[in-house]
């Protein structure tokens, strides 16, 4: 019906040639990194062997810039899914702009941690861009297919993000109320009281605020950025799927620092622009996450 309608989301042949259908030979295989042997003694059986059934991928530095524009290419040719998404995402950024906008003090821990959960937000987005790699069609009902529960992997570790994320606010609003020397309730407070003021001795609240967040999500990173589209494509636990997660990071440690700094940044202007820019932020983002899952961990 999607077809007869108009309202899938053609493929083109670009994926097609990309990901091609025939035998893969040595020159058409990404370079893969040799796999240390697992110490039997650290990890379960099972464990180690779903480990050494995903060996991950050592990339380009420039390798975040491909993904960017596979996933550019993504939105482009499935916008609705995408765009619905950077919408839910952009009226959840203003809705926490009205609950807290006296209360920037809660309000900053927030948006911080908005970041340590939103990977899992995008389980719908990865579900279409596998879609369209294969040479699928796609709809909204891709999307919101990946949704439905066939088993808690993806709930139990989205739970585990949101309990990060919800400990980092609760750390961040304690740490900005019981150390910053002025009521910090409007963004130029928080400059003008956190970021220039309120020295903790070696170091200023605000540099305090930063490694804390630093700290947090340096690791919550490493162990999602491959895990969540691991644990939608295949059958693996949430464990082993995170150490392959952490694996694909401690070996393409100059891609990730890039690829988190890319996050980051395109975040940060989607927020400065009245949330609006979160729209395209958002599943822009997304889709290119599934092409950092594909090169540094999935499937030839």
């Amino acid at each position: 019906p999607a077809e007869r309608d108009g309202t899938a989301c053609a493929t083109s042949s670009g994926a097609a040639a990309r990901r091609p259908t025939v035998a893969a030979t040595p020159q058409h295989r990404r370079p893969t990194m040799p796999q240390p042997p697992e110490d039997p003694r650290r990890l379960p059986n099972e464990v180690g062997r779903e480990i050494r059934a995903h060996p991950v991928r050592q990339v380009s530095p420039n390798g975040p810039m491909r993904w960017l524009a596979r996933g550019w290419a993504d939105l482009m040719r499935c916008p609705v899914p995408g765009l619905l998404h950077g919408l839910a995402m952009a009226g959840f950024g203003a809705l926490l702009v009205a609950l807290a906008r006296e209360r920037f003090w809660l309000l900053a821990g927030a948006f911080s941690g908005f970041l340590l959960v939103a990977p899992i937000v995008a389980t719908g987005l990865y579900a279409v861009s596998r879609e369209l790699e294969a040479g699928r069609r796609a709809t909204l009902a891709t999307a919101l297919a990946a949704w439905r529960p066939r088993d808690h992997r993806l709930v139990v570790f989205g739970l585990l993000l949101a309990l990060a994320g919800t400990g980092w606010v609760l750390t961040s609003a304690a740490l900005i109320t019981r150390f910053a020397s002025a009521p910090v309730n409007t963004p130029g407070d928080f400059v003008r009281v956190v970021m220039l003021g309120s020295d903790l001795g070696l170091f200023g609240l605000f540099e305090v605020w930063l490694i804390g967040g630093a700290a947090l999500a340096a690791p919550i990173f490493a162990s999602s950025v491959v895990a969540i589209p691991l644990l939608m494509d295949r059958g693996i636990a949430v464990r082993p799927a995170v150490l392959v997660s952490v694996r694909a990071a401690l070996v393409n440690p100059l891609p990730m620092a890039l690829w988190a700094t890319l996050i980051l940044l395109f975040t940060l202007l989607g927020m400065a622009t009245a949330m609006l820019g979160l729209v395209v932020a958002v599943p822009w983002l997304a889709h290119a996450s599934w092409h950092a899952y594909r090169d540094l961990a999935g499937r030839e």
